[in-house]
């Protein structure tokens, strides 16, 4: 009977998934997490704006309409491609105040305190978002400010209307909300599904950005507000921090997959190089013949998956504070002695990968979004607050949450934080130190040409989820939106298990691979990925995939 049930479950979500085609534009399109966003960074691009101007309203438009990860207070990473074909990345993640120190989590035995770098106002990081989109705009950005920020600060007043998965998101974290922000907030109203939420002092904070550019955030009114606001509640953010803040224009990770060039986010985003060595390490074998989540593929990525998260957990972290060794990470002899002793017959264990005593588990409450305009130019941005209303602390006078950001760091290498991290030195706190994390907006080429542009949510599965969204078109000759639909699978090297989407995967084939030695866990994790994508097609025309795990959606024209 229960076999019967699941093949039922099967065959509803391959009647989901299979041959679904996403949204077809012919010029340009937005896809991201809600609706309001992806419509308000079309119709800046139908008013003669890049995708420039549009990353700017996009993710402003998702600090109103997405709180649970879109933010003013938080920080990202976008990797672009222009239409001539020059691309770049910039990181806006966020810094360690200058009064971090490295063991600010501990106790006086040196042991981590149980969620102080989670909640709370001593768990924010130095916001990066509204110096990042200021950089993009000044650099890249076609159309006045003034023109971009307009949708949005009438968003705010307006309002937003609360969906089923919205409602279940804030429902869920109502109580440490209020625990932590007190009950005279916005959030501690009781709402239902299909109500408004006005966000009026949001747009009174905008609205001072607007008039006042960038310098508002970093050393005005609004600075001031907030370091008055996160002092009062226990934290070290000063006004010095803010004003020090910069962002970074980095090189990305670029690397080669049989016919595709492959551009992504460079530390201190592991997602890149991460990407880069799975791919690196499968590339040899022949995936097609596989076929699409068989065993044996699913063998493959796993084996590959758990060599490159050691190496991820161990080496990376904030190149300006220590030496990444890059290029010898994406080596081929390197990956391939990575590989030596995978073995068909039988699983790996991680305890026996190099390094495999590090662990690995963000959170999962990122949001990113997927850009191309007329001209061709092309955007992948990832950006968060970490945790979900990031550290729960509400500033009802500015009218956003903060970040909790610190919990990226390694409070103590060798013990694990909140999220179950364990991580090395090359992760440990430091003053204006960037917090490393597996964000990976991700751009593809191929034949010199743009292919595709993506992204997910998902903390530690980010990266799984991008890669296999990429091998779902280029192996198994899927379109955007069927690719982004199909169910995945995630391993990260320790916890030494293999979760699966519920309802996805027939139980024989987990059997088969449990016998070989593999720790199959079957659970509802908040996402593994949330991918946002957009696949350019033979005949020029765009693809949306905007993932239906979310209320994520695609807009164009």
């Amino acid at each position: 009977m229960k076999r019967l049930v699941l093949s039922y479950f099967l065959f509803q979500y391959a009647a989901l998934v299979l041959g679904q085609t996403g949204l077809i534009a012919s010029k340009a399109m937005v896809v991201s997490a809600r609706e309001e966003a992806s419509q308000i960074g079309i119709e800046i691009m139908q008013q003669g704006g890049n995708a420039f101007d549009a990353m700017v309203a996009t993710e402003l438009a998702l600090a109103v309409a997405y709180p649970y990860a879109g933010n003013i207070a938080g920080g990202g990473f976008m990797v672009y491609r222009k239409f001539d074909g020059d691309i770049g990345a910039l990181d806006y993640r966020e810094k360690a105040p200058l009064k971090a120190t490295k063991d600010m989590y501990l106790d006086k035995n040196k042991d981590v305190i149980p969620n102080l770098s989670v909640n709370g106002a001593l768990a924010v990081g130095v916001p990066g978002t509204i110096a990042g989109i200021f950089a993009v705009h000044q650099k890249f950005g076609k159309l006045p400010l003034k023109t971009i920020m307009a949708p949005v600060i009438a968003l705010a007043k307006k309002g937003v209307v609360i969906t089923e998965k919205q409602w279940k998101q804030i429902s869920n974290n109502q109580k440490e909300i209020n625990d932590i922000s007190g009950s005279e907030t916005m959030y501690a109203k009781t709402y239902k599904i299909g109500d408004t939420i006005k966000y009026a002092n949001l747009a009174a904070t905008l609205e001072r950005i607007l008039q006042n550019g960038a310098s508002e955030f970093y050393k005005g009114e609004t600075a001031q507000k907030m370091v008055n606001f996160i002092q009062k509640n226990g934290g070290i953010l000063s006004m010095e921090d803010l004003a020090n803040y910069e962002v970074k224009w980095r090189k990305p990770i670029t690397f080669s997959y049989k016919d595709l060039n492959i551009i992504s986010m460079s530390p201190p985003s592991s997602g890149g190089i991460t990407l880069g060595q799975i791919m690196k390490m499968i590339e040899p074998f022949p995936i097609a013949k596989y076929g699409h989540n068989s065993e044996q593929y699913i063998q493959l990525l796993t084996e590959a998956e758990r060599r490159a998260y050691a190496d991820r957990n161990y080496f990376l972290g904030d190149p300006d504070f220590i030496k990444i060794p890059t290029n010898q990470l994406l080596k081929k002899n390197y990956l391939k002695q990575r590989m030596r002793n995978f073995d068909w017959n039988k699983a790996t264990p991680s305890a026996q990968v190099a390094h495999g005593n590090i662990t690995i588990s963000e959170s999962n409450e990122t949001t990113h979004y997927s850009i191309v305009d007329a001209e061709g130019n092309a955007i992948a941005a990832t950006t968060t607050l970490n945790g979900a209303y990031g550290s729960k602390l509400y500033s009802e006078e500015l009218g956003f949450f903060f970040n909790n950001q610190m919990d990226d760091f390694s409070s103590k290498p060798g013990a694990p934080n909140s999220y179950g991290l364990v991580g090395a030195a090359a992760n440990s706190i430091a003053p204006e130190k960037r917090m490393l994390s597996s964000m990976t907006p991700t751009i593809v080429e191929k034949n010199g040409k743009l292919l595709m542009v993506l992204g997910s949510p998902g903390g530690s599965t980010i990266i799984t989820a991008v890669l296999q969204t990429i091998l779902n078109v280029n192996e198994f000759g899927m379109g955007m939106q069927e690719s982004v639909n199909m169910p995945r699978f995630h391993h990260q090297g320790l916890p030494d298990e293999i979760v699966f989407e519920p309802n996805s995967f027939a139980t024989d084939l987990l059997s088969n691979l449990n016998s070989k030695g593999y720790r199959i866990k079957i659970k509802e994790l908040p996402v593994i990925g949330k991918v946002d994508a957009i696949l350019r097609l033979p005949n020029g025309q765009l693809e949306g995939g905007a993932d239906h795990r979310g209320d994520d959606t695609a807009k164009g024209f």
